[in-house]
């Protein structure tokens, strides 16, 4: 009499897979929109936009209706999210998933789309640059006047330090 071997599968949870996309990512529909959400931190009505407007494919549904995604659309929701935190536009991630959608004849087209983009989060990266040295000069110009009228600058440490001192001198 055969015997079955056992099969070890290796799945990833839904916050892992979102948290590193990468290799093949398993098609098989099974985490929650609860799940997906929590992981993306995306709202449930904005998964449901994005399935709406194309962004992801239609989504799996449960015998009882609910929807189950895959590990590839999470590895899409986590594309999707770096291009949101560099502003693109939703139509340019529309244009660059419709792309996709038509295969391989379009990769030249999808790489011009992105490096267009590199280049606006590029000049993103230089202004925030400009910002953060305009932030220390004041920072430290603010720290000089306040020396110089006899107030001791407070650097983070001290700050909590001053935080700590002063509740626990209002419970006492």
């Amino acid at each position: 009499m055969a015997t079955l071997a056992s099969i070890e599968i290796d799945l990833r949870t839904c916050s892992e897979v979102f948290n590193a996309p990468v290799g093949v990512p398993d098609r098989t529909p099974r985490h929650s929109i609860s799940e997906v959400a929590a992981a993306s931190g995306l709202t449930a009505h904005t998964l449901r936009w994005y399935e709406r407007i194309g962004l992801l494919d239609p989504v799996d549904r449960a015998a009882s209706g609910q929807r189950r995604y895959c590990d590839a659309d999470l590895h899409r929701l986590a594309f999707l999210g770096r291009l949101r935190l560099t502003s693109m536009p939703v139509a340019d991630m529309l244009r660059y998933v419709e792309l996709a959608r038509e295969g391989e004849r379009t990769a030249e087209d999808r790489r011009e789309l992105l490096v267009a983009h590199r280049e606006v989060v590029r000049q993103q990266i230089a202004d925030l640059h400009a910002t953060l040295a305009v932030l220390d000069f004041k920072i430290d110009l603010y720290a000089g006047r306040l020396a110089a009228c006899g107030v001791p600058a407070q650097t983070p440490q001290t700050a909590q330090t001053t935080q700590t001192s002063d509740r626990k001198q209002q419970s006492a």
